[in-house]
Parts: structure tokens; C-alpha cells; sequence
């Protein structure tokens, strides 16, 4: 079906959040990993803090993981209605 027909439809919806969700956690977990891997492995936190999330870089970390979410969501959630 079209994604203009999708769209108009609740079951839709809960699909696209539940798919975005896990989506996040997982981009989230993967992206710290690749940032800060010698740091979480000492377990300093502080230093992973700094990295990621001090000075409003929370902001810019987890705007890009919702918005990537949202996108692959509504993606995999068209594809898969019929």
C-alpha cells in the first residue's frame, strides 16, 4: 500500500513507534561504543559524559538518533503493511 493510506491508519502508528524505540536504543548504545570505547570499558563515566553529552552535545546526540528512528520506522512500517 501507498504510505499516504498508511498513514491514515492507527495500527500504523504504534508500529512506527515501537519500531523507532528499539531503534534508538540500540543506535544509541552502538554510537557510544564507537565514541567512547576505551572510556566506557575503564568505566569512566565522566570521561563519557564529556564526550557525548556536557555543553549541549545531548542535544545534537540524541536529536540525530529520534529523527533517524522516526525515518527508519515509518520505512519499515510501510514496507511492511499490506
Amino acid at each position: 500500500m501507498a504510505l499516504s493510506v498508511n498513514i491514515k491508519k492507527s495500527f500504523f502508528w504504534l508500529n512506527v513507534i515501537k519500531i523507532g524505540i528499539v531503534f534508538v536504543f540500540f543506535l544509541s548504545i552502538v554510537s557510544l561504543l564507537f565514541n567512547s570505547f576505551s572510556d566506557i570499558f575503564s568505566a569512566d563515566w565522566q570521561a563519557v559524559i564529556e564526550k557525548n553529552f556536557s555543553n549541549q552535545l545531548w542535544k545534537r546526540f540524541f536529536s540525530t538518533k529520534f529523527i533517524g528512528g522516526f525515518v527508519y520506522g515509518v520505512y519499515v512500517s510501510n514496507k511492511n503493511m499490506k
